[in-house]
């Protein structure tokens, strides 16, 4: 870790997920001398390949705009680079380096030929004019195509890329290659895309909850749930829980969070996704619209009581006072929707408590899992149905829920971090040793 350091100055998000998977495979590796003799832990730590490039645009008033875009190729041993693309104005190196080694890992567990990367730009699509947009991802393709491939590395959406942009960017990558093949996932159903993606990171945090209850002979219904964010993870994690007879309580935004104590039944549900997609508006306008409902503003929900917790907004959201207080408030369970929402001292709260816990890299796979399958129907020219998938996904995640209980049961208590972290580096290691030193 100390190396790690002294490479990477000042990429603390980097780090810390780097310390993450450290500290539980160590005891894992320490008698397996193979893997030290090839320094795969190094190895496995440094990205293959970090691009960076200006992106130039230029907005509706004429005016020359400058972004700068990054695509991290973190490993493809195990196939190729599989991870989404941001555009959000936190974007750096350090954050696109963390998500793409975690990206490694969660591949991994999905069992599918997935390497992992990430990718993005500082630019914040929200206030943007489409035909803004449209020239900023056209721009950012243009660097980007020559890097990416369907056999090399295959981009998907993140936070500021939803359907919208990964069309102009797919359109672009069409006109610039002359080539129509399955280079982006999330696409438009009209155009090679997959039935089930925009509900499978959020169905797939709730099917890996339920798992982890029902591993302890609990369930969702009846159950009380807090969940973060508001976009398309949210959203759909809230539309399955309350279809499994669960009560949802909050959702929120960068602006703070609405509490209904009610419930956000499915009709409000709806609601929230067409003033998200649709009219792009602020979770805000949710308390003027139900009564009964509060709006609290620069908050986080962390203080409501629940039974369940879903963080599915952003990196580090949930921090160690947060997670004492719902450990004090009876949580049950904590599902991560996003990626390394809870900090490191927050995850020690969890794990002292023996509270049920299912990190981002396991709990949120549906949603590159499912981007894989998009993948293998690209290849084959061929569309499953919304069952079938819906299927696939449900045995996808019972399967990664059963690595981490296989590498993280302790008697009673699962410690479903160190599972997920030792199942999804051991099969990249082990394909790393087959190669040899490359």
């Amino acid at each position: 870790m100390e190396g790690v350091q002294r490479r990477n100055p000042g990429q603390t998000e980097f780090i810390q997920a780097v310390q993450e998977v450290a500290q539980d495979i160590f005891d894992f590796i320490e008698d397996k001398e193979e893997y030290h003799e090839a320094q795969i832990l190094r190895r496995i730590a440094e990205p293959e390949r970090v691009v960076s490039f200006r992106v130039c645009w230029e907005d509706d008033n004429h005016n020359i705009r400058v972004q700068r875009g990054w695509r991290v190729q973190n490993n493809n041993a195990i196939g190729p680079y599989k991870g989404g693309i941001r555009f959000h104005p936190s974007v750096t190196e350090s954050v696109l380096k963390f998500l793409a080694f975690e990206q490694t890992f969660k591949n991994s567990l999905t069992g599918l030929p997935m390497g992992g990367g990430k990718g993005g730009a500082n630019f914040n699509p929200r206030g943007k004019s489409d035909s803004e947009v449209m020239r900023f991802c056209q721009s950012f393709m243009t660097e980007l195509y020559r890097h990416i491939g369907p056999d090399t590395d295959v981009p998907a959406g993140d936070i500021g890329v939803g359907a919208r942009e990964i069309g102009y960017m797919f359109g672009q990558y069409k006109r610039i290659t002359n080539r129509w093949e399955g280079v982006l996932t999330g696409k438009g159903m009209e155009y090679g895309g997959s039935q089930m993606r925009p509900e499978a990171t959020g169905y797939g945090a709730v099917y890996f909850l339920q798992n982890m209850l029902k591993h302890s002979g609990q369930e969702i219904e009846d159950r009380t749930a807090v969940i973060s964010g508001s976009g398309n993870v949210a959203t759909h994690a809230a539309e399955k829980i309350t279809q499994l007879g669960g009560k949802v309580l909050t959702l929120s935004d960068s602006g703070g969070f609405i509490h209904d104590p009610d419930g956000i039944d499915q009709e409000k549900i709806n609601w929230v996704k067409e003033l998200k997609t649709v009219r792009r508006g602020r979770i805000s306008e949710y308390a003027d619209e139900f009564g009964g409902a509060t709006y609290h503003e620069g908050e986080r929900p962390w203080n409501v009581k629940c039974d369940l917790a879903l963080p599915c907004a952003t990196q580090n959201e949930l921090n160690e006072d947060e997670a004492k207080t719902l450990v004090g408030n009876g949580v049950v369970a904590v599902s991560e929707g996003a990626n390394m929402p809870t900090t490191l001292d927050g995850v020690k709260v969890f794990h002292d408590a023996k509270i049920m816990y299912g990190p981002g890299k396991a709990a949120n796979a549906g949603g590159v899992a499912v981007s894989g399958l998009e993948m293998s129907q690209n290849s084959e020219r061929i569309s499953w149905n919304h069952e079938r998938l819906g299927e696939m996904l449900t045995e996808l995640m019972e399967g990664i829920h059963g690595k981490c209980v296989e590498y993280g049961e302790q008697g009673k208590y699962v410690d479903y971090v160190k599972g997920a972290n030792i199942a999804g580096f051991k099969k990249v290691a082990d394909a790393m040793l087959a190669f040899g030193v490359v």
